[in-house]
């Protein structure tokens, strides 16, 4: 079946999607994007992916394309179009196109939309979690405001590239205190000795996560300790258990961190019970 996209107001044959030379996301990276899980065909955490998206247009100042109503409906066409019971859903929203030149476009410029939607096989990624993956640390080079959503990412390009040729799946990034900030797609976890979990605060330092906040509802729900504050490399390669969490990898054990073989060298059982639970911690729409 061939895929299709939704390209500033039509549904198009994915092959033949495009945006405009002058689009502002090709040439500044000026915009915002959200990528959502499917679960049997559902959207999960769609509002708070909706919020996260609000938030971030507002820091760019782009002015919304449509209403959170309207943009569900595409969200929710665009998966049926491309027939997706379990994978994501992409969404993208650029301040639009004009003649190229830094400051904002003068008069009344539409935002541009562009929706994809993919299936993801659930059983390959249970069978990595299962084996636990491998991250490697590499300097914190971007920008400061990482907490808004943007499709500006060239940094996380190498810092994954680098991942890739070191044979690892993930890279974390790490500040200039030697304390990991978050992956280059996840947020990064660990497990002390003593069973708490911690994680770096959702502040300017990091993206706030959709999973990772279904994560710490879901870690005081169950009961377990949950510390939010910075870590350093040598503390999380001392750690009990380390995962990530995001909206693909959902929550991911690391069973080794550059060299160092995290605990047992096996995936823990807190990252496998909040794999486990997460479902039916998130919100999936009807």
């Amino acid at each position: 079946m061939s895929r299709v996209a939704y390209v500033n107001g039509r549904y198009v044959p994915h092959a033949e999607a495009c945006v405009h030379v002058e689009d502002r996301g090709y040439q500044f990276a000026d915009g915002v994007y959200e990528v959502c899980e499917v679960l049997d065909g559902r959207l999960v955490d769609e509002r708070r992916h909706m919020d996260r998206l609000e938030r971030s247009l507002k820091e760019l100042r782009i002015r919304e394309p449509m209403s959170r109503a309207a943009l569900g409906h595409v969200l929710r066409e665009t998966v049926r179009r491309n027939r997706v019971r379990d994978g994501m859903v992409y969404l993208q929203i650029t301040r639009g196109v004009a003649r190229r030149d830094h400051p904002f476009p003068k008069g009344d410029v539409a935002p541009a939309v562009v929706v994809t939607a993919r299936s993801i096989d659930r059983r390959k990624g249970g069978k990595v979690a299962e084996q636990g993956i491998a991250v490697i640390t590499v300097p914190d080079n971007r920008w400061e405001r990482v907490d808004i959503k943007t499709v500006s990412l060239l940094p996380n390009v190498l810092a994954r590239q680098a991942a890739e040729e070191a044979g690892a799946a993930e890279a974390w990034f790490v500040d200039r205190d030697g304390c990991v900030t978050e992956g280059s797609s996840t947020n990064a976890w660990i497990v002390d000795i003593d069973g708490r979990l911690i994680t770096r605060p959702a502040d300017r330092g990091i993206l706030r996560g959709i999973t990772r906040t279904v994560v710490v509802e879901l870690a005081r729900r169950e009961g377990l300790e949950l510390v939010e504050r910075p870590f350093t490399v040598e503390e999380a390669k001392r750690a009990r258990e380390a995962f990530v969490t995001s909206a693909t990898k959902l929550v991911m054990p690391v069973v080794r961190i550059d060299d160092a073989v995290i605990g047992n060298g096996k995936p823990g059982s807190i990252a496998g019970r909040l794999r486990d639970l997460f479902h039916g911690a998130a919100e999936i729409a009807s």
